[in-house]
């Protein structure tokens, strides 16, 4: 599979016009045999890419009892959250540019309060924030987000454009992993796999699929 992928990625740095800042690689799986209509079908996982992103996501930790300066992000404790209590607009804007967002368990009420209409609807309810808060922040520095919801398509960041083609291919690689196991019937519920830049057309991943014909 490995090569499969390296191979797509090769392509796509061949095909793509090249643009004035470093594009993200986005894998995009289009599922079959998958009804996102059960409730169990649908689901938001994140995954730590072993290559990482490329670039560091924006987190945001809603807490009281880490700081700053220890985790390497924001965190809003509860005054910083009520501000956007009656301001929507800021509201929006900030779950919009926020990639994602951790709680420590005593303030989740008042997070998914203030924030749960706009959290709610991007798939980023904030995950709870148990153990090493460093450790935790440090994977999420890594991570992708991968999301089924209405539609049987699963759209992925796995890395960015000045990153190796090596690189690239490791993270596809663990995404697709990743959905081998989680998919009921693995690689068999999907349709096709594809990887693109963020301005360029897509280019289709040969599928390995055990008993295809």
């Amino acid at each position: 599979m490995k090569d499969k992928i390296l191979a797509a990625v090769k392509e796509l740095r061949e095909k793509s016009q090249k643009r004035n800042f470093p594009q993200t690689f986005d894998l995009i799986a289009n599922l079959k045999e998958y009804d996102t209509k059960k409730p169990e079908n649908k689901f938001t996982e994140d995954i730590v890419l072993p290559k990482g992103r490329g670039s560091e996501p924006k987190i945001i930790i809603f807490g009281e009892s880490v700081k700053e300066k220890d985790v390497g992000c924001e965190v809003f404790d509860v005054a910083e959250i009520r501000k956007y209590a009656q301001n929507k607009k800021e509201s929006k804007r900030l779950v919009a540019t926020t990639d994602f967002f951790l709680s420590e368990p005593k303030l989740m009420p008042e997070a998914t309060k203030v924030l749960g209409q706009f959290l709610g609807t991007r798939g980023k309810i904030p995950k709870l924030l148990l153990g090493d808060a460093k450790k935790v922040v440090d994977n999420y520095k890594k991570s992708t987000r991968v999301r089924i919801k209405d539609s049987p398509v699963i759209q992925a960041i796995v890395g960015k454009e000045n990153m190796k083609d090596e690189d690239i291919a490791d993270n596809v690689e663990a995404v697709v992993n990743f959905l081998k196991t989680k998919l009921p019937k693995g690689m068999h519920n999907i349709r096709r796999l594809m990887i693109k830049l963020t301005m360029s057309k897509p280019v289709k991943i040969e599928l390995e699929v055990k008993g295809k014909k």
